[in-house]
């Protein structure tokens, strides 16, 4: 289109009224953190907060400085050079009300594939206080049948043996430490910002595992001297699209090449336990905490669990988004009842939380027809989210006795989803998960053996060997297998409790 404005910073005064700005001066910002993973949800949510604060007063040692570890890192490394690494935020209301803000506070992007030292010594530079991960939840090479780091990785192999020009995350923040070691700088914090429990603990023992083989006495320093805080993150961020480019062209003239579209609920928990400073986020509206157990162990239960239950249920009987999916009321009673009956009863109590208001929100967040989550995208990598999100409120309800039928439907509902690849339609469903071989070949057999595909031990544990939960798998997934409509056994679930 002809006569668009393209985003840059000279740029930004020539924007209409309908586009907010930052007017902050962003050649005296410095880039505080270093962030590792600038996808959608990083720029929705921690650089949005960012974004935020810069806004309200005089805060520039907290600019972000991107890090692309990869290959495919480098079309938004292009793209945020090219706009002077800014971006548009499209937030998108239940009611239709749109709001759309430039996004100022990231300030660099270096790609760590071509040149690993400068990476290094930008993270071990003393303006470096916090370097934040967005890394999903495969980005943490953990050994899925040990739960230790992975050294099979070739990558990890490859780090071991070359500490200065790492592949791995891990690999570069041990690098990055061991330097600030040696030149006697304090540390920095290292901060998950991924939809992981106890994401902290979690990034702690992969890079003291990491640093352990490679140095045992930097590993010693890191684990007296380096925090790795805990957090919940919340924002639901659906894949950017051709449409939302257009929508900025069309009504403001605007050209940019990669906005990120959100809805407006935002939410970020956040242990307080920091090394060498941290963003006045709280300003802003991010919360801190002693503990953040009981908010992540709520929202992974209720929101993640609640978006896999719509995602493998819905996709098998046709629907396409989130909002179609809460639009039926069937999948949205299911859902709440799955919340009730099974997923509320194994939570902790949550300090300042109303659980059946935030229930209710989030249903009301799922019903918004302006942000279009599709299901593919919600059922990527399955074999990673449900051992998380769902698979563990089996479990507790099979220790307490509670209900476990709502649950165990969806599993059965995923194990035909691997296995016939199609909704009731007959429209091929794309099925996109590390395990994808190995899941299709144990669903595969399920006409022959009923337990194959809870054999999978690295993904369910020890499941197929719980009498009570066999008995009620083994059910469904011959009533799915006999008669696919998921819509009927939902009824049938609903309706027996």
């Amino acid at each position: 289109m002809n006569g668009t404005i393209p985003l840059s910073q000279e740029n930004l005064q020539r924007l209409p009224d309908g586009v907010s700005r930052p007017e902050y001066d962003r050649k005296n910002i410095c880039a505080g953190i270093v962030h590792v993973g600038v996808g959608g949800f990083h720029r929705s949510h921690e650089a949005y907060y960012t974004d935020e604060l810069l806004r309200t007063g005089d805060f520039s040692q907290w600019g972000i400085c991107g890090i692309g570890l990869r290959d495919g890192d480098r079309k938004i490394a292009s793209v945020l050079e090219q706009q002077d690494y800014l971006y548009t935020l499209i937030i998108r209301h239940p009611d239709g009300r749109i709001e759309n803000r430039v996004i100022g506070s990231i300030v660099d992007f270096m790609m760590g594939c071509d040149d690993p030292q400068a990476v290094i010594d930008r993270m071990a530079s003393s303006e470096t206080k916090i370097v934040s991960l967005t890394i999903t939840e495969g980005g943490y090479n953990v050994d899925s049948t040990t739960g230790e780091f992975d050294f099979s990785n070739p990558d990890a192999q490859h780090d071991l043996a070359h500490p200065m020009q790492p592949k791995l995350v891990f690999g570069f923040i041990t690098a990055a430490l061991r330097k600030r070691r040696d030149q006697g700088l304090t540390a920095f914090t290292v901060q998950s910002c991924d939809n992981i429990q106890h994401n902290g603990n979690l990034t702690r023992k992969m890079v003291l595992e990491f640093a352990r083989r490679q140095d045992p006495e930097l590993a010693d320093w890191i684990d007296a001297n380096v925090k790795f805080p805990n957090a919940m993150v919340d924002r639901i961020t659906p894949v950017t699209t051709q449409a939302d480019i257009e929508y900025l062209k069309n009504e403001f003239g605007l050209d940019d090449a990669w906005p990120v579209t959100s809805e407006p609920f935002c939410q970020w928990v956040i242990e307080d336990d920091f090394v060498n400073g941290r963003p006045p986020w709280e300003n802003v509206g991010a919360q801190f905490v002693p503990d953040v157990t009981p908010y992540e162990k709520m929202k992974l239960r209720l929101l993640n669990a609640g978006h896999s239950v719509l995602g493998i249920l819905g996709s098998i009987h046709g629907h396409q988004t989130i909002d179609g999916s809460v639009s039926d009321e069937l999948f949205a009673g299911y859902l709440r009842q799955f919340m009730d009956a099974e997923a509320t009863p194994v939570l902790d109590a949550v300090e300042g939380i109303d659980l059946d208001k935030y229930k209710d929100t989030l249903l009301e967040r799922f019903r918004n027809p302006n942000i279009k989550d599709s299901l593919s995208r919600i059922c990527l990598e399955s074999s990673s989210k449900l051992p998380v999100f769902l698979i563990p409120t089996i479990k507790d309800n099979l220790e307490r006795g509670g209900s476990i039928r709502y649950a165990t439907l969806v599993i059965a509902a995923w194990c035909l989803y691997c296995d016939r690849g199609v909704d009731r339609h007959g429209n091929e469903l794309d099925i996109v998960d590390g395990m994808k071989a190995s899941l299709n070949e144990a669903a595969a057999k399920t006409s022959d053996d009923p337990l194959s595909f809870l054999k999978i031990q690295s993904v369910f544990g020890d499941l197929a060997s719980n009498e009570r939960f066999v008995k009620t798998y083994t059910e469904m997934v011959g009533r799915l297998y006999q008669d696919s409509d998921v819509a009927q056994q939902m009824r049938n679930v609903m309706s027996n409790g």
